[in-house]
């Protein structure tokens, strides 16, 4: 108990509570006189010694209950549906099922069981997803979507739609089917609300943990689709130095390559007026620099993320031979003259003004095409081809036979997607994608990103 108390005022103090030593000395004495035995009582002596502002208060009493538990029972799954039904009923069931693919009909069947998720498979998720190096509250509900998304729950609700409906064709009854839609969806509620309490615990965990000097590393890890303005605007600045550091150790990294393999040929040449002496050894240039064609998703989804690579690879041009730089979201633009100035800032600027983020639709397929018509000759043998983007194109076509043609041309291709494989279902054409590809590298934070393209630039 001490331990969670201690965790509390952690997390109180990381969400910018004051909390003095001498607070938390009062509210280990109130415990020792109050007890535990009465959790209100318990609230309210720990409440009334460590908040002192009237403007705390929420959030006391949002920490409270996520180190202390809510008081009400856990959340609870509203029951299989099949248990009364008849052999009629269950048949019918058993057949509806079956048109649907195996990983999805076992999430159907657990769903409609009432089974909710182990310990052991929230953390998984919770993994998966970041929400490990996500310490601010603020993102609870967007951190239970995404561990939501990554069960497949909006292709299981659709399932569950249409289950419904078969099973209204095959002749089962409408109260039967009513009664089976509630369950399922109480289920559903269940399962959702396992998962937000999850996510509140875990952060406030996360939060107690967060040292004074940690707020750039834990920025480094936190997934950029999880970062506020202010982050943004901290991790822009480190974009910088992080761009300089890898600009050194790319060119020592060059310099110190240059010697290849002995060159017979310029040897001769270089030794004809020793009479053909090999005084002078010569070896052939083993480092060329790479020309790169970039592609980046700079819809509002991607769009931190494609700016963070746009700036890195503004600061590396020495280290490039040349770059062909792109950006779509429902058809592609060439931005490579934004890259031409020497003000980094207002070269990316200039980029996103032109191109603003909006509700519209990606298209990748779309600019694929573009890039086909109009500058298909900017990829040949020398060059590494670089995809930035999280391969969701809204059932649009996704037109692999382009992004065949343009890997086959390259020299390698590379895709840098903020999602881990388990999340490509859905609208995501990754699945299809990733077998043309070199390699494909998860960048779903700034520290990922920057050892991408440290790997990228080491060849």
């Amino acid at each position: 108990m001490e331990s969670r108390i201690l965790q509390l005022i952690s997390a109180l103090r990381a969400s910018g509570v004051r909390v003095s030593l001498a607070e938390s000395a009062e509210a280990f004495s109130a415990v020792d006189i109050m007890g535990i035995q009465d959790r209100e009582e318990f609230r309210l002596s720990l409440r009334a010694t460590l908040i002192k502002d009237l403007k705390d208060l929420p959030v006391f009493d949002k920490l409270f209950p996520l180190f202390f538990g809510s008081g009400n029972p856990p959340p609870m799954m509203g029951g299989n549906p099949s248990d009364d039904m008849t052999p009629e009923e269950a048949q019918q069931l058993a057949d509806a099922l079956r048109q649907f693919t195996q990983n999805l009909r076992q999430r159907m069947e657990r769903l409609m069981n009432g089974e909710q998720l182990s310990r052991a498979e929230l953390e998984a998720l919770g993994q998966m997803v970041g929400l490990n190096q996500v310490d601010d509250l603020r993102y609870q509900n967007w951190m239970a979507q995404r561990m939501m998304r990554a069960l497949a729950f909006p292709e299981v609700r659709e399932a569950m739609k249409e289950l419904m409906e078969e099973l209204q064709r095959m002749g089962m009854s409408r109260d039967r089917v009513e009664q089976m839609r509630n369950m399922i969806q109480g289920n559903m509620d269940g399962m959702r609300e396992q998962i937000e309490q999850f996510a509140g615990e875990r952060i406030a965990e996360n939060m107690s943990r967060k040292e004074p000097g940690e707020r750039m590393d834990n920025l480094m890890n936190r997934p950029f689709n999880a970062l506020s303005d202010a982050d943004k605007q901290m991790l822009q600045h480190e974009v910088k130095r992080l761009a300089a550091m890898l600009r050194t150790r790319i060119a020592l990294r060059q310099k110190r390559a240059k010697s290849g393999q002995l060159d017979p040929k310029a040897t001769i040449r270089t030794n004809l007026k020793y009479h053909g002496v090999p005084m002078e050894i010569k070896h052939k240039d083993r480092v060329r620099k790479p020309k790169i064609v970039v592609i980046c998703d700079i819809s509002t989804s991607m769009r931190f993320c494609s700016e963070l690579m746009l700036s890195f690879l503004y600061a590396l041009q020495g280290q490039v031979r040349k770059t062909h730089a792109f950006a779509f979201i429902d058809h592609l633009e060439s931005i490579s003259e934004d890259f031409s100035g020497s003000n980094a800032d207002e070269a990316i600027a200039s980029v996103l003004w032109r191109m603003p983020s909006g509700h519209y639709n990606t298209d990748l397929g779309w600019s694929l095409n573009d890039f086909q018509n109009e500058y298909m000759d900017t990829l040949n043998g020398g060059t590494t081809l670089i995809i930035v983007g999280d391969g969701r194109n809204n059932y649009y076509d996704p037109r692999l036979d382009i992004f065949s043609t343009m890997t086959r041309r390259a020299a390698r291709t590379i895709w840098l997607n903020p999602e881990p494989p388990t999340m490509w279902h859905g609208d995501s054409d990754m699945p299809k994608y990733a077998p043309l590809c070199s390699n494909v590298l998860k960048v779903s934070n700034l520290r990922e990103l920057a050892e991408a393209v440290d790997a990228l630039m080491a060849g």
